[in-house]
């Protein structure tokens, strides 16, 4: 069967679509993905701006579209922080309900966490054993540890790459060079975050191997030199914390714009990378995590697996 899952984040609207059957490898058939920056409609009152709902509306809609043009049989579609913490989300969501017929998940951090090991889970295998997982997003950071295909524990931190730029680096956002002062503040909120989750998420042992997914992880892996996305999906990808602190380094003294002309770099999430290297460095130093793999799947992957596990026999 085709099926369709669209992916309403912090930063992007992701639309996957993967002809797939319980038991078989999703095979990705169309990918588009499209800025929308849904967290930067949200103001100060916690309430998603009119502006927000349209541009959010437009891209269901679009993604409606695509979805019927590709053929799907089934389509799903989930929402995660941005429209989690939006004091009007549910809200917004009835009325774009109401217009296109589409019923958003709203995905708890916790459920981003558990979707995203499940999908790490399944492309490394059972003999990757005991695994640790970290996904660094645009709004929050998502941590699991577990031995078997759902995690013993999954914790879900307000440290995301585009909400930390917001709140403590906002001059990168119009192609400045990162403010010292503000990354060593940045760094400093990271610890004191992380110190309580790194307590539970270690409490269930030691891992066997550590994983990192998500956009923010494979931009930081390649500005340290991981294989280019050219060398396919199964390319062997790691990121060390000794690399990773020297493009701490890097990135601090270098201006977001001439970020956005390195290898790897999306121009729409360049501002984002020293954030996002900071909180990568400051997880893997409370984990005391001396390198991580690098996972293709995540949250999207998740969801596919956990609908094709339900369908039983089908």
């Amino acid at each position: 069967m085709r099926l369709g899952v669209l992916d309403v984040g912090s930063n992007t609207v992701h639309l996957l679509v993967v002809d797939a059957h319980r038991g078989a490898h999703p095979t990705p058939m169309h990918d588009d993905r499209s800025v929308l920056r849904l967290a930067e409609h949200v103001g100060p009152d916690d309430v998603l701006s009119r502006a927000g709902e349209k541009a959010l509306l437009r891209a269901v809609q679009d993604a409606c579209e695509q979805a019927e043009a590709q053929g799907c049989d089934e389509f799903m579609a989930l929402v995660t922080s941005a429209i989690r913490e939006a004091a009007n989300g549910l809200e917004v969501l009835e009325r774009i309900r109401e217009r296109t017929g589409v019923q958003l998940e709203v995905l708890t951090g916790e459920d981003e966490a558990r979707l995203t090991f499940l999908a790490v889970r399944r492309w490394f295998g059972w003999s990757a054993g005991r695994l640790m997982v970290l996904d660094i997003g645009g709004g929050s950071l998502e941590l699991a540890a577990g031995i078997d295909e759902d995690p013993e524990v999954a914790l879900s931190l307000p440290l995301g790459a585009g909400r930390m730029t917001r709140r403590f680096l906002p001059e990168a956002r119009d192609g400045g060079r990162p403010d010292l002062t503000a990354l060593d503040a940045l760094a400093a909120h990271a610890a004191d975050l992380l110190a309580p989750a790194a307590e539970k998420i270690t409490a269930v042992g030691p891992p066997d191997l550590v994983v990192a997914t998500s956009k923010t992880f494979r931009t930081l892996a390649r500005l340290a030199g991981a294989a280019p996305s050219s060398a396919g999906l199964r390319a062997h990808r790691e990121l060390t914390a000794t690399g990773l602190g020297q493009l701490v380094g890097f990135v601090s003294r270098i201006e977001s714009a001439a970020l956005a002309e390195l290898p790897g770099v999306s121009s729409d999430r360049a501002h984002q990378v020293p954030a996002g290297a900071v909180v990568a460095a400051a997880t893997l130093r409370a984990l005391d995590v001396p390198c991580v793999r690098i996972c293709p799947w995540a949250l999207r992957e998740g969801v596919i697996l956990r609908r094709l596990d339900s369908m039983g026999g089908a």
